[in-house]
C-alpha cells in the first residue's frame, strides 16, 4: 500500500505515541514494564468469591501483565457470623474446650477434609474422575462407613495419584516456597495430603480419648493464629510471577478454610477469635 500524501497527523498517532485514555467513559488498561522489559497491558483482575472448586468466601485481586501475577492482595474478608464450630475443625476445637473426643472421629474427619481438599484440587488440574472418587469417599467418611468399607474407596485413588507422572508433571514447582505453612510446591502438598489420609483412615475407628497437641486438617488450632490465615498470608508472595493459569492450582493446593476466621463461641464458654 502507497501511504505516501496520507495525512497521519489527523489520526493521533504522531511519534506512535499512544495514550490510554477512555472509550465511551471506560478506563482502559495502563501500561507498565514486564519482565521482558516490554510495554504490556497492566489489568486488574478479581477471582472469587464463588467459583467452582474454590474456597468459599475468599477473593483475590490481581494484577497481570500478560499473563504473568505481578501482584496479587487477599480481598479483606468480613468475619462471617459463626452459628457453629468451624466444620473441619470441630472435633479439636471441642477438645480444646475441654470435651472428650475420640480419635476415631478426629481421623474421620482429618481424612474426610483432606479428600475434599483433594477433590478440589483435581477438579481444578482438569482430573475430574479422580475428583468425584475424593469426594464420593469424602462423603462415605462425613456418613459413617467404616474402615473396611472405606480402604477399598481409598488406597486405590491415592496409589493412583502417587504413581501419576502425568499429576507431577502439571503440579511440580507450581506455588513452591521453601519454608513456612506453604513449604514445598503443589504437588508436594499433594503428597502430603495423600500421607495424611492414609494416616488418619487407619484411626477411623479408634475409641481412645484425643490429646494435644490439637493439630486438625490444616494445623494446630490451639494456637492464638488460626492455620488458614497463615495459608492467606503465604498466598501473595505464592502467588507473584506466577502464569495466571497457575493461580488457581496454586490456591486449590493451599485450600484455606475462611470458617475458621470466624470467632469461635467454644463449648463451656470460651472464645477463640
Amino acid at each position: 500500500m502507497d501511504h505516501a500524501g496520507m495525512d497521519h497527523g489527523s489520526m493521533g498517532h504522531g511519534g506512535h505515541e499512544h495514550h490510554m485514555g477512555a472509550v465511551a467513559g471506560l478506563p482502559m488498561a495502563e501500561r507498565a514494564d514486564d519482565r521482558d522489559g516490554l510495554r504490556l497491558d497492566r489489568l486488574h483482575v478479581p477471582l472469587g468469591p464463588a467459583l467452582p472448586d474454590w474456597p468459599a468466601g475468599l477473593v483475590l485481586r490481581l494484577e497481570l501483565q500478560g499473563d504473568v501475577v505481578q501482584s496479587a492482595e487477599v480481598d479483606p474478608v468480613p468475619t462471617p457470623f459463626a452459628s457453629g464450630l468451624a466444620f473441619w475443625s470441630e472435633p479439636w476445637l471441642r477438645a480444646m474446650a475441654g470435651e472428650p473426643v475420640a480419635v476415631g472421629e478426629a481421623a474421620r474427619r482429618q481424612c474426610a477434609a483432606h479428600l475434599d481438599s483433594l477433590g478440589r484440587l483435581l477438579g481444578v488440574a482438569g482430573w475430574s474422575d479422580a475428583a468425584e472418587r475424593a469426594r464420593d469417599a469424602r462423603d462415605g467418611l462425613l456418613g459413617g462407613a467404616g474402615r473396611d468399607e472405606l480402604v477399598p474407596l481409598i488406597r486405590p485413588l491415592m496409589r493412583r495419584l502417587r504413581r501419576s507422572w502425568t499429576l507431577r508433571w502439571l503440579l511440580a514447582g507450581v506455588g513452591a516456597q521453601a519454608r513456612g505453612p506453604a513449604g514445598g510446591d503443589a504437588h508436594s502438598r499433594l503428597i502430603a495430603w495423600l500421607e495424611a489420609i492414609e494416616h488418619a483412615l487407619d484411626g477411623v475407628d479408634d475409641r481412645e480419648r484425643l490429646s494435644r497437641p490439637l493439630r486438625g486438617p490444616r494445623g494446630r488450632v490451639d494456637t492464638e493464629t488460626p492455620p488458614s490465615q497463615s495459608l492467606l498470608d503465604a498466598l501473595p508472595e505464592l502467588l507473584e510471577g506466577a502464569e495466571f493459569a497457575c493461580a488457581r492450582l496454586i490456591v486449590a493446593s493451599l485450600d484455606p478454610d475462611l470458617d475458621e476466621l470466624a470467632p469461635q463461641h467454644l463449648p463451656g464458654g470460651h472464645d477463640r477469635g
